[in-house]
């Protein structure tokens, strides 16, 4: 087949290990929170690059942010993709999945064409693992998630995913989107040179707004999103520990009786 192009859904996360929960709100307090690139993002721009050092063509990272989330578009070329697009608007602010599913659908359109999307798993800061499959389902393409190894078989995908059971072999026609978790592979190191280079003015980040890619702003942003965050908070956790001692008999019979109180058998 023809050189391969190849679109990498990624975003800009919180560093999980600086998470803090304002006690009083219960909201994510992000002042002066370190942000960092999807975990699972790493590895599908990996994956791309893999691909694409094999059967040649282009990759093209996507983010959805605000203008600071150009950093990891920036690691993201420093690990050798070709361009990278940014949205940001304000009309994209407070999109839940739904609302960011069609902006990156809409953006990938707006770019042509392509043989693969591909995207990590989840993300550290919502874990719903939805975009991936959205996105799909608004191109109308073939989705294959939880991907470990991609191979391009003729005009065709040959995917391992990961199951219930074990793994799978899945086959699937071109273009279609793929999400990859952690096992997949070991993402490369960034190279210096390029990276170097993504942060000069000419460096290929293009910065799109909702006209830029023909978003109706009624889809986008709190506008295009059907579902909202009351509130966030930290489970509490209240365990009592009762310590039997006595014989071993009379502490088999006392445990017996407190699971039958507790109504457990």
């Amino acid at each position: 087949m023809d050189k391969l192009d190849i679109k990498v859904l990624i975003k800009q996360v919180p560093n999980t290990s600086e998470v803090k929960i304002d006690p009083h709100t219960g909201t994510l307090m992000r002042e002066g929170m370190e942000s960092i690139i999807n975990p699972d993002d790493l590895h599908a721009i990996e994956a791309a690059l893999q691909l694409r050092d094999t059967h040649g063509g282009k990759v093209t990272a996507i983010s959805m942010g605000p203008p600071q989330a150009k950093d990891v578009l920036r690691e993201a070329l420093g690990m050798g993709v070709d361009e990278c697009i940014l949205l940001t608007d304000r009309a994209f602010a407070g999109a839940d999945t739904l609302a960011t599913s069609y902006t990156l659908g809409k953006c990938v359109l707006r770019l042509g064409r392509f043989d693969l999307v591909i995207a990590g798993h989840q993300a550290i800061d919502g874990d719903t693992a939805q975009i991936g499959p959205q996105v799909a389902e608004f191109l109308g393409i073939p989705q294959v998630i939880r991907a470990i190894r991609l191979e391009i078989r003729g005009d065709g995908l040959l995917a391992e995913r990961t199951a219930e059971e074990g793994t799978e072999i899945v086959k699937s026609t071109l273009p279609a989107l793929v999400t990859v978790t952690k096992e997949a592979n070991d993402p490369r190191y960034l190279f210096v040179p390029l990276l170097m280079a993504a942060f000069e003015e000419d460096a290929p980040i293009r910065v799109w707004g909702g006209n830029d890619i023909g978003a109706d702003e009624a889809g986008t942003g709190l506008k295009g999103s059907p579902t909202r965050v009351r509130r966030t908070f930290t489970p509490s956790h209240n365990k009592k520990i009762e310590r039997l001692n006595g014989m071993p008999a009379d502490m088999a019979r006392t445990l017996v009786e407190r699971l039958r109180e507790r109504k457990v058998i």
